[in-house]
């Protein structure tokens, strides 16, 4: 049987790098791979690419420093969205909490799709990157 190329992660660009890991790790209750946590003694935060991993270590997502990055303009195509990521919960009060947690965290609603039949929200992070919470 072939062996077929695993997904590692996905890596999301960002001009505040340690800013948007934060946000991705608080919303999806994961955790810095071991060297990437924030300095906590005083020293210089090497930013420039850091890992979130699950509970069990796998890596989930990476976000890497780039110097500029146009935000995203969607729905208009004036600047595409690039990349985006999708999320799932189990329910509408779910989708709900989780909504009200990413938006505490800072990121925005786009569109309201809680009429479709997989009942969702596009939000952006703080990076304007779209992502969406749908239900399953």
């Amino acid at each position: 049987m072939p062996e077929y190329p695993d997904l590692m992660h996905t890596a999301i660009d960002a001009t505040d790098a340690r800013g948007l890991a934060e946000f991705y790790r608080e919303l999806l209750g994961l955790r810095y791979r071991p060297g990437d946590e924030p300095p906590t003694d005083g020293s210089e935060d090497d930013d420039s690419w850091l890992v979130l991993v699950d509970a069990t270590g796998q890596r989930k997502l990476a976000v890497q420093r780039v110097d500029a990055l146009p935000r995203s303009t969607w729905p208009s195509h004036d600047v595409p969205m690039q990349l985006h990521l999708d999320f799932s919960v189990s329910s509408i009060d779910e989708l709900e909490r989780h909504k009200e947690r990413a938006l505490a965290l800072g990121a925005t609603v786009l569109l309201d799709r809680t009429t479709d039949p997989e009942a969702g929200y596009v939000l952006a992070d703080p990076a304007g990157h779209p992502f969406c919470l749908l239900t399953r």
